[in-house]
């Protein structure tokens, strides 16, 4: 078994990791940015060095950096999280190079997976069906134009390094297929400095739903049910659940034979997550690969939750070389699971990241809620990295009843001192179209900025951020915008 891990990340994953390692009795190494110097994850570690000033590029994303680290402290084996280095290859060589244990994926298969263009060739010689699409080897912008046209519009132009919306254009007609290839090459070339790109028909309003993976060394690969991901903001996941409302019982055996397939394909281990397009809902639905994701996902509690399958320690069990705990009849669903992402952003300014001291930080505490968080209060949330502060996971028999379970959560949940966008989550929750469970991909990006308002927080919450303020003499800073969205940052009338 593993000796001793180094935590290749920070905040909430970072955590995660160390706790699953506490449980484990491995020791543990976090690493840390002059900005994370006092961050929970590095008072909970057994271990914690310096990596590097606050700029990813030179702390996280340092794989020398982390290699010297790992090799100082006496670590024997690196877990990247999910971010910064989880996805890289080069990172994953480098490790095993150093004679230490990545818990991940071998290096073959990241870089398999890592170009949409191979995946996509690898994936239709698998038999995983695939969004009809034309990758030209001449990627001139007039083969590219002809590739187009045969697709047929409307369409996307795609990087082929791509993520989270960067380097994809829909394109409708003829009149903007050259505007749209030329931005979609600048712009992969600017975020992945790899402008390859392919194009796919465009499937309207689909579903995005993805399937939780695991493979070990001895041959044995399983799925552990889906996620339906599709209440997102510009292709960034808001609001996950299991199991997904459009799935019946055929499809849900399909999509995880198709993602088992996937990971046989590519030669997989450890865990992974093949992510589909869904046309359609029920046994006679469509769906096609999207990509895969060669880590653990943000959204693998509300598996957790579902099958009461612990992930992070199958993955040190599967990455010391052992075999999976379980074979496939062995998995089960139970109840209903859905995660929300508590972020620092202002969704009256277009969900602009927020940066800041947290004044008041109380976590909900309820039967059935778990928080995955990596501040504090007082932490700082800083500009350099993502502003995620939390993500509460609500499971409950129904899908009724995790709903209702985290609207109350949600409503317990206090944060002072920078705006968050818990009054957004509560109103889509709130959704008629996510009560039904008919949200589509682009559902918030039409109709999001008219969900309506929450209802006002209970008093027992005011009076304890009023007693807070009191108590601890807390001044609301005076140039704090408007957040009627988010009255913990507008209390006027309490100040001292």
């Amino acid at each position: 078994m593993i000796r001793k891990l180094l935590v290749a990340n920070r905040g909430e994953i970072a955590l995660r990791i160390l706790r699953a390692c506490d449980e484990l009795g491995i020791e543990t190494v976090a690493v840390y940015s002059d900005a994370d110097a006092s961050a929970p994850h590095v008072i909970s570690a057994g271990q914690a060095v310096r990596i590097g000033p606050p700029p990813p590029a030179e702390s996280y994303l340092s794989v020398r950096g982390i290699l010297d680290a790992a090799r100082s402290t006496g670590a024997d084996a690196i877990h990247p999280g999910y971010g910064f280095l989880a996805e890289n290859a080069t990172f994953a060589a480098a490790c095993e190079e150093a004679g230490l244990t990545f818990v991940g994926p071998p290096p073959a298969a990241i870089s398999a997976m890592g170009s949409k263009i191979s995946a996509r060739r690898l994936m239709h010689r698998a038999g995983v069906p695939v969004v009809p699409g034309e990758t030209p080897a001449d990627q001139s912008d007039a083969s590219l134009e002809t590739a187009a046209r045969q697709a047929g519009f409307p369409l996307l132009i795609k990087a082929s390094a791509g993520g989270g919306g960067k380097g994809m254009r829909i394109v409708r007609g003829e009149e903007g297929l050259a505007a749209a290839i030329a931005g979609a090459r600048h712009e992969a070339r600017a975020a992945f400095g790899d402008d390859t790109l392919y194009v796919e028909r465009l499937v309207a309003k689909p579903r995005h739903v993805e399937i939780q993976i695991f493979a070990d060394a001895h041959g044995g690969a399983v799925h552990l049910f889906e996620r339906d991901c599709s209440t997102q903001r510009r292709h960034q996941k808001v609001v996950e659940e299991s199991p997904s409302p459009a799935l019946s019982p055929l499809l849900r055996a399909r999509m995880g034979e198709a993602a088992v397939a996937a990971a046989r394909a590519v030669g997989y281990r450890n865990a992974g997550t093949v992510e589909f397009l869904l046309e359609g809902a029920g046994d006679d639905a469509r769906f096609y690969f999207l990509e895969m994701n060669t880590r653990l996902q943000v959204e693998h509690p509300v598996t957790e939750a579902v099958t009461g399958v612990d992930l992070v320690h199958a993955q040190l069990r599967v990455a010391a070389g052992l075999a999976l705990p379980w074979l496939q009849p062995d998995l089960h669903q139970r109840g209903h699971a859905i995660e929300c992402r508590v972020y620092a952003e202002d969704p009256a300014a277009g969900h602009l990241p927020q940066a800041g001291r947290i004044l008041l930080y109380r976590q909900p505490q309820r039967p059935g809620i778990r928080v995955d968080s990596g501040v504090v209060e007082g932490s700082e949330v800083s500009v350099h990295y993502d502003p995620m502060i939390a993500k509460v996971i609500a499971h409950a028999e129904s899908r009724n009843g995790a709903i209702d379970r985290m609207r109350a959560a949600l409503l317990d949940f206090l944060v002072l001192g920078l705006p968050t966008n818990i009054a957004f989550l509560l109103a889509v929750l709130d959704s008629k179209a996510f009560r039904d469970g008919g949200v589509h991909t682009a559902y918030l990006d039409e109709e999001g900025a008219g969900l309506s308002e929450p209802p006002p927080l209970p008093a027992a919450a005011l009076a304890a951020a009023v007693a807070h303020i009191n108590a601890n003499r807390v001044r609301v800073p005076a140039d704090i915008p408007d957040t009627r969205r988010d009255p913990w940052v507008s209390l006027e009338g309490w100040r001292s």
